[in-house]
């Protein structure tokens, strides 16, 4: 079975001479295996296609993907996006009294398939003439004999009720105007908006503006606006993003709590927080913008650990080269004695009633330096202090170095309209094999700034930060709206970039996964949030880790398989067992 593929935004017929048509051989043979289509760009039969790949090297802007699949998957198609276009295999099969979790890197259908299942899109099975697309029936029919026929079957009569939570919540402002009270008070239908808003922290919210939230409350708000609703089916897509690791264990705690009995399916990227909430998972293995395939459903931790590992064994799939490993120790060795890079002196900064209060410190040479503590309590006014963005109410910082700095909110600006190979187009080769490559930013080169999606613009904004030579690089959140193979590859370059050049690092984020394999020491910050916040200390990992975690009021363990960790239920005998020996976190 082979499909082709034609990623239409690098494909840019004005700048190329058809070179896909014109050393095709089924073209020199007569057969009309790529034709023109009304847009000037082609269309590649996958009838008469043979396979040969020579279009693919031939295409001056990679567009072209011709792949083969498994024959079983032959006449699967749930969904296609027109012709040449992405293709979804399957869909997660969501039940009564359980959470649903959907693991798989970005653009490969995990939207796609929730919105399916939501009634946001009717599935054309692979069917890409709208004339001709398939109705109700053949869809029924097509699921006859699964447990998704019945589901169907009560969707296209309108007798399910769903309630959806979209990925992007910023979109939110642009569809409603008014105070957030507002908005809970009109969708509040189960009579539990009180409740969530004190569990979530969002009294304080209250009276705002929707369009005034900042990204953490507008996650939240838009997470309590879901659950509210009285429905049959519940669908997050991804509910971590702008949170901290307080707010993300808060959230996934308060879905399990009050949908218990409904039907729940959860999009998400945060491996801890997807294993504390899911009862089990689909996996969606694939290429990113060519197609995915959604697995039948896996225990949490087995699917969890074969994701990681990169081979799915019910299927016999190998979706990685190597596997994810992690380690029982920090990556790196602990020096004997200390190499210190810089001091700084103590400083205050304070503004809108909050007051930031940090002790001197200082940073070793080559170490990188993770930054854990709740949202709001001062952390990226830390690191805009020590970038010079910023400057101290009371105190000096006075550095001597050069610092390359990555903020928490990645501002497109005047690049909007450049095309992201434009803005590197001065890097070294070092950079480009060091830097571009492993964050796949060449993939990127020829789309415009502003039509990349959260994580492309991410990546970019990391590639930037590490292209400008430094010898402190600091990076606020760098792992927001970024799917697992990402941060993989991106700790891995930020791994790799800090021991082969010797520079220090500071790391700001909420993923407790990138701070174990990244870090080798921890700032622990403290505080009341949008009040008071202070700097604890640094420490060793072990030590780091279990601060902060006392003060969240959770318990990490480390999975047997895979060494990664991995959040106790709370309340369970290991959750109690740790906190009675002080053990918050297993190193």
């Amino acid at each position: 079975m082979r499909i082709a593929i034609l990623k239409r935004d690098r494909c840019q017929p004005r700048k190329c001479e058809y070179e896909c048509i014109k050393y095709c051989p089924m073209v020199r043979t007569g057969a009309e295996t790529i034709v023109i289509g009304e847009d000037s760009k082609p269309i590649i039969s996958e009838e008469l296609c043979e396979g040969c790949g020579i279009c693919i090297k031939k295409c001056p802007f990679g567009a072209i993907s011709i792949i083969g699949l498994p024959e079983k998957l032959e006449g699967e198609e749930t969904h296609r996006y027109g012709e040449n276009g992405f293709v979804l295999y399957g869909l997660p099969i969501p039940k009564p009294g359980k959470v649903t979790g959907l693991l798989g890197e970005n653009g490969i259908g995990k939207s796609t398939a929730i919105k399916i299942l939501s009634g946001l899109i009717v599935p054309n099975l692979g069917v890409c003439d709208k004339t001709a697309s398939p109705g109700w029936d053949a869809i029924i029919k097509r699921y006859s004999g699964s447990e998704l026929q019945n589901y169907f079957l009560k969707l296209a009569r309108n007798e399910l009720k769903v309630s959806y939570k979209p990925q992007y919540v910023n979109a939110i402002p642009d569809y409603f105007s008014g105070e957030v009270h507002e908005l809970l008070e009109r969708t509040d239908e189960r009579g539990m908006a009180a409740e969530l808003v004190d569990a979530f922290e969002l009294r304080g919210a209250m009276s705002k503006e929707i369009k005034e939230l900042s990204g953490g409350e507008l996650q939240r708000v838009a997470v309590v606006a879901c659950m509210i609703r009285d429905a049959d089916f519940y669908f997050f897509d991804e509910v971590t993003p702008y949170l901290d690791i307080y707010q993300r264990v808060r959230v996934a705690k308060g879905i399990k709590e009050a949908l218990n009995d409904r039907a729940v399916v959860v999009v998400e990227h945060d491996l801890a927080i997807l294993d504390m909430l899911a009862d089990y998972i689909h996996l969606v293995y694939g290429r990113a913008g060519e197609y995915g395939v959604v697995t039948m459903p896996k225990s949490t931790s087995r699917g969890i650990n074969e994701y990681l590992n990169g081979f799915l064994h019910a299927e016999n799939v190998r979706i990685r080269d190597k596997p994810i490993e992690f380690t029982a120790h920090p990556p790196r060795e602990r020096r004997r004695e200390r190499s210190i890079f810089i001091e700084y002196d103590g400083f205050e900064k304070s503004y809108d009633g909050f007051v930031l209060e940090a002790k001197a410190g200082d940073m070793e040479s080559g170490e990188v330096l993770g930054v854990v503590g709740r949202n709001a309590i001062g952390k990226s006014t830390f690191v805009k202090v020590l970038a010079g963005e910023i400057e101290p109410t009371k105190g000096r910082i006075e550095l001597d170095i050069k610092i390359s700095y990555k903020p928490q909110y990645i501002e497109r600006g005047r690049a909007e309209e450049m095309r992201v190979g434009e803005l590197f187009h001065r890097v070294s080769e070092s950079d480009v094999i060091e830097v571009l490559k492993p964050l796949g930013v060449p993939e990127l080169e020829n789309k415009s700034v502003k039509d990349l999606s959260g994580g492309e613009l991410q990546m970019v904004a990391v590639a930037q930060c590490l292209c400008h030579p430094a010898s402190l690089y600091i990076l606020d959140e760098p792992s927001a709206h970024l799917d697992v193979e990402q941060k993989v590859r991106m700790i891995k370059t930020i791994r790799r970039y800090a021991e082969r050049r010797r520079v220090t690092m500071l790391i700001v984020d909420h993923d407790i996964y990138l701070i174990d394999l990244l870090s080798d020491r921890l700032m622990v910050f403290e505080g009341e949030p949008g009040v008071r916040g202070e700097i604890k200390g640094c420490f060793d990992m072990q030590e780091g880790m279990n601060i902060f975690l006392k003060e969240l009021g959770v318990t990490f363990r480390r999975d047997e398989l895979s060494l990664r960790p991995r959040i106790n239920k709370i309340g369970s005998a290991k959750d109690r067992e740790q906190k009675q020996q002080g053990k918050y976190y297993y190193l």
